[in-house]
């Protein structure tokens, strides 16, 4: 009986919410068309009739955005912002609804056009008391758009969630881009929150859920006016109330929200307070560590004076201090797989996390252990692993990095273990349970002792070494001239090495970790402080015949700066002897990741993100540099990958610079066969276009995980590119990943993209700006042209 009322009353509510929801929809304001605002000025937005919601231009950070607020309260409250994907807008933006119905935001100094509404044909535009803004067709009854179509991190009193539709958190409280948590509306009824960092989610991945997976389809979520959050089946029938009970307040407003540290929440305003205070009546959690992801990996979350906060695993630090969603990284590499023989944990040593702890599965190995020391020694011996999971009685799991999704605290048994390199810290120190800040410090005082007595050494060598220059004018000389090089590279802020330095970094240049066009690498360490580097042994003859070239192109590659670029560290230019250090990437080359180890190919989403980060690289090289840069040899062997899956563009041994103004250059053939544009072999006029070729060959190459030409397979597939057009051509593109279950729109969307990246003539290939937009999904891909056949550069 008791079940009955509370069904009769949830039925009354939901009846009174539809009546109220529709008298509200009655007072609107129109706006014309040909109607316009500005983030600055008199007109900012436009507001709803009793003025408590408006539409329009609020800064965020970096400048402004367009949405929908709370304006009838003293603080600014967002409910809707419209393309959370785009860069923050400038203040020279215009928000236009123009002449033939359409919704647009122009952005004069980054030269972007937004649409919010693009099809055309809306005669009125109405911003509503309930939140909604919608833009009627020619009759000003048919709904063309409305916002609550197209939720973002709010729900708002009479606005549905629907199967296939998310709310995606913010990124902050003051920055409405597409944040790291997400609220599905799943087809088979199950309301699931989920972390929103671009890998693949699952049941294994979420971290709550209405446990209504067999109550679907045609469920939705609903707010009413009274604070009553549930779930409806076929807009009829309830299934689950979340709050159990409404509020029911009057002269109040309700939202509810996913809030950035992954919890959703519902707000009430108080509209008859002269403050319009807001307080939250309902959270789904009080548990503010929750959030899977909330840390980014390598970290954990704990709490703190009720507060969340993020800790790295021990020897860690913060990927970017300010930004604890990016994660963590070791601040000290080594090289494991060479363990002395007969270490005692003088090399490494595995830590014990704090409290019980748990993280996402990705063991690669259960080697057998029947206590934490085994399943330790079996980490330390293994020099693929990165942290061990053991668990009693005898489960043991190894994995590698990154560690993703740490609780402590959330099993009554597990063990984390993580490999410390003890080199980081006093040898003489226990680095069992260290935290990170520790850490630093020991090795802070290490580095300052060893720092002291290299400057005595240092002090004294520059004495003599004074007294045999006053000595020897001759010798002096001869000594600058050779040197006189490494005065073009002050300006540039990058390290200068001795050979000798080099040579000892190098173990005598022992392991090679590759061969490019430009010289040889070779693994190195630096010492001080103890970093993996990547030294580049210059081909004399190269060096030699273009010696003002290669100074020029240094000093312009020193200055770049660019998380999808390789950073140069350092340089020696001694005598005949030409060499270059740069950051060492732990997991080579894309080639590598794409041909060498199939069995681990990248999934969708990770090639997705490949490609956009060497597109990043290049569009910076071609209109962000001081001096626009021509890559010249772009492909999946000069594309480097770094412990996070991040892709680098490297090698600029072939690299051509574009004087001021400049926007052609003549020059001998350069690059690699099979990734030159077909311009190298006519002798034409080379521009920045002919790296957007070899982006589009490497882009077919990411997605179908195969090399550009592979003899081995059938005539007709062997030409990558000719394949990818033939199945393109006969909507066969799933072909081309093996049937491989990926998302066939997005699939589409690449392959039109690699299709007009390899077309013949260069000016109907893209800029690399245009591929950025379009491989982010902007702007639209119209179909691409058959690319001509240039057998000649196979």
């Amino acid at each position: 009986m008791a079940t009955s009322s509370s069904h009769l009353a949830s039925y009354i509510s939901f009846v009174f919410t539809i009546f109220l929801t529709f008298n509200i929809a009655k007072a609107q304001s129109n706006v014309t068309r040909g109607s316009s605002l500005r983030p600055t000025g008199a007109t900012t937005s436009w507001l709803s009739p009793s003025r408590l919601y408006a539409f329009g231009f609020y800064p965020q950070t970096g400048g402004y955005a367009v949405g929908i607020y709370i304006a009838g309260i003293a603080e600014r409250t967002v409910v809707w912002t419209a393309r959370r994907d785009t860069l923050p807008l400038s203040s020279n933006s215009t928000l236009t609804f123009t002449i033939d119905g359409m919704l647009v935001i122009v952005d004069q100094t980054q030269g972007q056009q937004i649409s919010i509404y693009s099809t055309g044909g809306a005669s009125i535009a109405s911003m509503q008391d309930s939140g909604n803004f919608l833009l009627y067709g020619s009759d000003r009854r048919t709904i063309l758009w409305q916002s609550f179509d197209h939720p973002t991190d709010t729900l708002l009193v009479g606005q549905r969630l629907v199967p296939g539709q998310d709310l995606i958190s913010c990124v902050s409280e003051t920055d409405y881009s597409i944040g790291i948590f997400k609220l599905s509306m799943q087809s088979d009824g199950h309301l699931v929150l989920y972390p929103n960092l671009g890998f693949p989610n699952g049941p294994t991945t979420a971290y709550w859920g209405s446990g209504t997976f067999d109550k679907g389809p045609n469920v939705t979520l609903n707010l009413d006016s009274g604070g009553f959050l549930y779930l409806l089946q076929n807009s009829t029938f309830y299934i689950m109330n979340l709050t159990q009970e409404g509020y029911s307040r009057e002269d109040a407003i309700y939202r509810m929200k996913i809030d950035v540290d992954g919890i959703f929440r519902i707000y009430f305003h108080n509209l008859s307070s002269t403050s319009h205070n807001e307080s939250v009546v309902y959270e789904f959690s009080t548990d503010k560590c929750i959030g899977r992801g909330l840390c980014g990996v390598n970290a954990y979350c704990d709490v703190m004076n009720e507060a969340a906060r993020c800790r790295c695993l021990p020897g860690f630090d913060f990927v970017k201090p300010g930004s604890w969603s990016s994660g963590c990284k070791r601040y000290y590499t080594a090289e494991t797989c060479k363990i002395p023989e007969g270490d005692k944990g003088n090399f490494s040593q595995m830590t014990r996390l704090p409290n019980n702890t748990q993280w996402e599965d990705a063991a690669y190995a259960l080697p057998k252990a029947s206590n934490q020391e085994e399943c330790s020694l079996a980490c330390m011996n293994d020099c693929k692993c990165e942290a061990a999971l053991f668990t009693p009685p005898e489960s043991c799991r190894v994995q590698r990095l990154p560690i993703r999704y740490i609780r402590v605290g959330d099993s009554e048994s597990n063990v984390g273990l993580i490999k410390v390199y003890v080199a980081s810290v006093n040898n003489g120190s226990d680095p069992t349970n260290y935290p990170s800040d520790q850490v630093r410090k020991v090795r802070q005082v290490k580095f300052l002792v060893i720092g002291v007595s290299l400057v005595s050494v240092a002090v004294l060598a520059l004495l003599l070494s004074g007294v045999i220059m006053w000595r020897s004018h001759v010798w002096a000389y001869k000594k600058i001239s050779e040197h006189v090089n490494v005065q073009l590279f002050e300006d540039v802020g990058l390290r200068a090495f001795s050979y000798a330095e080099l040579e000892r970094m190098t173990n005598g240049f022992k392991e090679e970790l590759g061969r490019g066009s430009f010289g040889i690498v070779y693994k190195g360490i630096i010492e001080s402080p103890m970093k993996m580097v990547a030294v580049k042994k210059l081909k004399k003859e190269l060096a030699q015949e273009g010696e003002r070239e290669f100074q020029t192109e240094m000093k312009v590659i020193g200055r770049t700066y660019h998380r999808n670029l390789t950073r140069l560290l350092g340089y020696c230019c001694e005598g005949p002897e030409r060499l270059l250090v740069l950051e060492y990437m732990t997991r080579g080359s894309l080639a590598d990741v794409l041909f060498h180890y199939k069995e681990s190919k990248p999934c969708w989403t990770e090639r997705i993100r490949i490609a956009l980060d060497i597109a990043h690289g290049i569009f910076y090289l071609h209109e962000e540099c001081e001096t626009p840069i021509i890559h010249c040899d772009i492909k999946p062997q000069n594309i480097l990958m770094d412990e996070y899956g991040c892709a680098k563009i490297s090698d600029f041994g072939l690299a051509k610079l574009l004087e001021h103004d400049q926007t052609k250059t003549s020059t001998l053939i350069r690059g690699t066969r099979g990734y030159v544009a077909p311009e190298w072999h006519k002798k034409l006029p080379i521009t920045v276009k002919v790296d957007v070729y070899s982006f589009g060959i490497v882009l077919f190459e990411i997605l179908c995980c195969r090399r550009k030409l592979d003899n081995d397979l059938p005539y007709e597939e062997a030409i990558l590119e000719e394949w990818v057009y033939e199945c393109y051509k006969a909507n066969e593109l799933g072909k081309l990943v093996n049937d491989e279950d990926v998302d066939r729109s997005s699939l589409d969307r690449m392959i039109k993209i690699g299709l007009w990246c390899i077309q013949e003539d260069p000016s109907l290939r893209p800029s690399m700006k245009k591929v950025v937009l379009m491989l982010e999904g902007t702007v639209k891909i119209p179909i691409p042209p058959k690319p001509t056949s240039f057998l000649s550069i196979i």
